[in-house]
């Protein structure tokens, strides 16, 4: 069992949080109905507790105040109690430890325990799991060719057998099946080659071109073309600092990460702009419903409306030129091709 120092989840965020209050102007706006106090329950979240005292839950860095009591505040847990206080005519939010003690302690208790700032279970296959890399990545990786005893499938507990030159010589390596492409609907450039893990492996040796590799543990079966590639180094976390996204950068949401024809609140969606937009993990988007075209009845002409705000997403992954974003609150249905713009 970890010893944790108890407090907010501010670690990392305040510097955010300062930086962003210099560039901004605009103030803080409280719901007209925020409480004075809030008591964490399992299941909450950073944003969503942010959200019954914020109009805009994503500005949560720039009201998480420092608790004096508190020696090095990183972590907040169930039963702790969250205050709204005024500092120099400004909100802060501050901590009381949930036993009702103010003063420094240890609190020991399970790192899964704490509250992350926002619901990772709705996105840690993405994190793990999905990689969006380029053409010339994809076509570098080698390719399994067969399983032993020539199976056309394998799993857990099989060698299998790949052919290529390993991007990184790590033991540690993963299997990939290509899953779909990735093409800017405006531009028409290629985006990227998502790829799903598959299985994990191990390299057990390399002769000339072919590598023998044991499935440590799979996902789904494991068969000939899928690519293996280094494990990602990607660590989830539940700490995520939350600011607007560059200002300038629009894009448009053009894939739907579990499937499904349209998306609402917690769901996954891909994007047309990645790092080399600048765009990181944080940056949050507002989302636009694209305007339908519709027949002028008068006129007798097509028309398009203007687009209305559909909702907000953050992005918690991101790549080349495309990224990941988590859908945080949803007023309308969202669907491949609505717009996204910096958050108002």
């Amino acid at each position: 069992m970890k010893q944790l120092l108890c407090g907010l989840l501010v670690a990392g965020l305040l510097f955010s949080g300062a930086s962003q209050a210099q560039t901004r102007q605009d103030p803080i706006e409280l719901r007209p109905d925020h409480p004075t106090e809030y008591v964490v329950v399992r299941g909450d979240t950073l944003w969503g507790i942010s959200g019954h005292f914020l109009n805009r839950p994503w500005r949560w860095p720039e009201i998480w105040g420092v608790n004096p009591q508190i020696e090095n505040p990183h972590l907040i847990y169930p039963g702790d109690v969250i205050y709204l206080t005024w500092v120099d005519g400004q909100p802060r939010l501050g901590l009381r430890p949930g036993d009702g003690r103010l003063s420094p302690q240890v609190r020991e208790m399970p790192l899964e325990q704490a509250i992350p700032a926002i619901p990772l279970r709705d996105i840690n296959s993405f994190i793990s799991d999905n990689l969006v890399v380029q053409d010339d990545l994809l076509q570098a990786a080698p390719y399994v060719v067969a399983g032993e005893n020539r199976r056309l499938v394998s799993g857990a507990g099989d060698r299998v057998y790949a052919r290529g030159e390993l991007v990184r010589t790590d033991r540690n390596q993963a299997v990939y099946r290509p899953a779909r492409e990735y093409v800017d609907p405006v531009t028409g450039e290629f985006l990227g080659y998502e790829l799903y893990k598959v299985a994990d492996a191990r390299i057990s040796g390399v002769a000339d071109e072919v590598i023998s590799m044991d499935l440590r543990s799979s996902n789904e079966e494991v068969r000939a073309t899928y690519r293996v590639l280094p494990t990602e180094e990607t660590r989830i976390q539940s700490v995520f600092h939350p600011k607007p996204a560059p200002e300038g950068v629009e894009g448009l949401i053009i894939g739907l990460l579990k499937g499904v024809a349209s998306a609402g609140q917690f769901d996954a969606v891909v994007l047309n702009v990645g790092q080399r937009e600048q765009i990181e993990p944080g940056h949050v988007f507002s989302i636009y419903r694209t305007g339908e075209v519709v027949r002028d009845p008068v006129a007798r002409d097509q028309i398009q409306l203007p687009s209305e705000h559909a909702g907000i997403l953050m992005v918690f992954k991101s790549f080349d030129k495309v990224s990941y974003g988590l859908i945080m609150r949803a007023t309308n249905v969202v669907s491949v091709g609505d717009e996204i713009r910096n958050p108002h």
